[in-house]
C-alpha cells in the first residue's frame, strides 16, 4: 500500500534528519537524542528548550551584529519545524493503516468507503470510485436481507453475509449466487454450519472447463491419469507422479488448505534420469492437489448439470439482477447521498423497503383487479339466468 511506503520513507527521514542534528550540534542534548521513530516527541522536546534558550540569548545580545545567537536559532528552529512534520506525518499514517482495517484503500471523505471498480465508468478507463458491496437476499424478486462490505471481494462476504441470514432465519432450502461465491472456504462453511441448505454456487473455471482448449490443455492435472488405488498420477509425457507428503497452506484470511503433494519419477528403471520429470532449471518436478477443493468442485459440476437444481440455479438472473435493475432503473438510486457505514445502510435499508412494498402495492392491486373480474362475471351469469327465466 502507498500509506505504508510513505510511512517507511518517512521513517528514513527521520532517521537521517536526527542523525545530521547530532553531527552538526556537538552539545550534550544533540548526542543524547533517541534515534526511536515512535517516540519523535522525545527528540522535539529537547529542540524546543534549545529554541528557548537562543531566544533568551538573542534578546540579551540585539545589539551584536552579525548576532551568532540568531543564527543558531534559525538552525534549531529548522530542526524543530522538520521533525514536527515527520512527527504529524508518522500520527497521520499511522491513523491511515488503523482505518484500513483488512482493506487496502478507503476514501479521505468517507472512511468507511472503498475504491472499487463500479459499472458507471463514463471515462471508459476503468476508473476506481468509492463504494460498499452490496449484498441482498431474494426470493420471488423481494429481498429477504442485505448487508454491505467495505470489501470489494465477493468471496469473502458470503460467509458473514449467510450468519446474518440464518441469525434471522431468511434462509430458503437453496443458497444460489454466481461465480463469484464459489471458494472452498464457503462450501466448506455451507457444508458444516448449514447442512439443511443446498448450494448452487459455480466456481470460477466452471465454464471454462467444458471447453475444447482447457480439455486439451497437458498441464492441467484434470487431463492427466489417475490410479486411486496407488495413488499416482501420469501425465500425458508418460511421467510417473507419487505421492510424497500432506501440504497445508494458509492464506490471507487465516483459512487453511489441504494438499496432496505428488513427486515426479526422475529415475527409470536403468538408473537414468527422466528429462521430461525435470524443470527446466534441473529440479524435478511435483504437483499440489486439493482433494476436498476437487470433492466441492465436482458436487457443484453435478448439482448444476441436473435438470432440477439447474432450472432453479437459471432463475437466479431473474430473480437477483431484475432487483438491481429496479433500483436503477425505476426508483433512480445508483449512488448514496449520506456519508458513513450506519447512514449508508439505514438509507439502502429505506430504499429495499420502498420496493418491496411497491412490489406487495401492485400484487394486492391485481389481486383486487381479478377478484373485481370475477365479481363482473358472476353477476353477468346470474342476470343472464333471470333473463332466461323469464
Amino acid at each position: 500500500m502507498t500509506i505504508i511506503r510513505f510511512d517507511e520513507l518517512n521513517r528514513a527521514k527521520a532517521e537521517a534528519l536526527i542523525e545530521e542534528i547530532k553531527t552538526s550540534e556537538a552539545a550534550a542534548w544533540a548526542k543524547s537524542l533517541p534515534m526511536d521513530y515512535d517516540q519523535l516527541d522525545l527528540t522535539i522536546a529537547p529542540l524546543e528548550e534549545r529554541v528557548a534558550q537562543l531566544d533568551a540569548e538573542v534578546k540579551a545580545t540585539k545589539k551584536v551584529s552579525p548576532n551568532p545567537a540568531k543564527q543558531a536559532r534559525r538552525k534549531a528552529k529548522s530542526y524543530l519545524h522538520k521533525t514536527e512534520h515527520i512527527r504529524n506525518k508518522r500520527d497521520e499514517y499511522s491513523a491511515a493503516q488503523a482505518v484500513f482495517a483488512g482493506r487496502n484503500s478507503f476514501s479521505k471523505t468517507d472512511h468507511d468507503a472503498t475504491f472499487m471498480r463500479v459499472k458507471e465508468d463514463p471515462m471508459m478507463n476503468g476508473q476506481l470510485k468509492p463504494a460498499y458491496n452490496l449484498k441482498i437476499a431474494t426470493s420471488r424478486q423481494f429481498v429477504l436481507g442485505y448487508q454491505l462490505f467495505p470489501n470489494p471481494t465477493d468471496t469473502r462476504t458470503l460467509i458473514p453475509f449467510l450468519e446474518t441470514l440464518s441469525t434471522r432465519r431468511v434462509l430458503g432450502d437453496y443458497i444460489i449466487a454466481d461465480a463469484g461465491y464459489g471458494s472452498e472456504s464457503n462450501y466448506r462453511f455451507i457444508a458444516d454450519y448449514l447442512p439443511e441448505q443446498t448450494p448452487l454456487i459455480p466456481y470460477g473455471t466452471m465454464l471454462k472447463e467444458n471447453s475444447r482448449k482447457w480439455r486439451s490443455d497437458d498441464r492441467k492435472v484434470m487431463n492427466w491419469d489417475y490410479h486411486d488405488k496407488d495413488d499416482y498420477y501420469i501425465d500425458p509425457q508418460g511421467v510417473w507422479f507419487n505421492f510424497q507428503k500432506y501440504v497445508a497452506r494458509k492464506d490471507k484470511t487465516g483459512f487453511t488448505r489441504q494438499f496432496h503433494r505428488y513427486l515426479a519419477e526422475a529415475i527409470d528403471e536403468n538408473q537414468q534420469p527422466i528429462p521430461a520429470a525435470l524443470t527446466k532449471g534441473g529440479r524435478t518436478r511435483y504437483i499440489d492437489v486439493n482433494p476436498e477443493w476437487e470433492f466441492f468442485k465436482a458436487q457443484q459440476r453435478a448439482k448444476l448439470t441436473s435438470k432440477t437444481e439447474g432450472k432453479i440455479y437459471a432463475r437466479r438472473k431473474i430473480d437477483v439482477e431484475s432487483v438491481f435493475g429496479h433500483l436503477k432503473a425505476y426508483l433512480h438510486f445508483t449512488r448514496f447521498t449520506v456519508r458513513g457505514n450506519i447512514p449508508v445502510k439505514r438509507q439502502m435499508g429505506f430504499m429495499l423497503m420502498a420496493m418491496n412494498l411497491g412490489k406487495v402495492a401492485k400484487r394486492l392491486f391485481a389481486l383486487s383487479a381479478l377478484n373485481q373480474i370475477k365479481r363482473t362475471k358472476a353477476r353477468n351469469l346470474r342476470d343472464f339466468r333471470v333473463l332466461v327465466l323469464f
